[in-house]
């Protein structure tokens, strides 16, 4: 699997730790940086991962800045991407099997290399189980989505 994988200066040696993780379990990675701990700004690099699975690219992504939250706020600003900001293993997977997670966050800051590598992996290998009720709350979260216009009409 293609596996997108970006960060802001906070969570750049968490992802370097991650991408030669991700490829020992035989996936290929897409870096799209940055590529030291110089100071950048989270949504640039969000957005990137993004773009790689939404053209389709790359199947998922990873992303990690110093909390996660910044990242992961900006990334579900991208119409189609469903990124969450973990912190444990359960979460990680589960996000994949009920809500059809397509970014895994990561707070740089937060999360030490060892949970990091197994939330990794439990995001990697799960899938989505399309169980009707997971299908039904998904299809109602891109309904939502949709209305992204009427929204935006609604504000003052």
């Amino acid at each position: 699997m293609k596996i997108a994988i970006g960060s802001d200066h906070a969570g750049f040696e968490l992802k370097e730790t991650l991408r030669v993780f991700i490829e020992s379990l035989g996936h290929e990675t897409i870096d799209v940086g940055t590529d030291s701990t110089e100071s950048v700004d989270y949504p640039d690099f969000a957005e990137k991962v993004a773009i790689e699975i939404i053209t389709g690219r790359a199947a998922r992504g990873v992303m990690l800045c110093g909390s996660g939250v910044g990242a992961s706020v900006a990334a579900n600003k991208v119409p189609g991407i469903r990124a969450a900001n973990c912190e444990d293993y359960y979460s990680a997977h589960q996000g994949v099997e009920h809500d059809d997670m397509n970014i895994l966050v990561l707070g740089g800051r937060i999360v030490g290399s060892a949970l990091a590598e197994d939330m990794v992996r439990g995001y990697l290998g799960a899938v989505y189980t399309g169980e009707s009720r997971h299908a039904r709350r998904l299809e109602k979260v891109m309904a939502i989505e949709s209305r992204g216009d009427e929204y935006r009409a609604m504000r003052p």
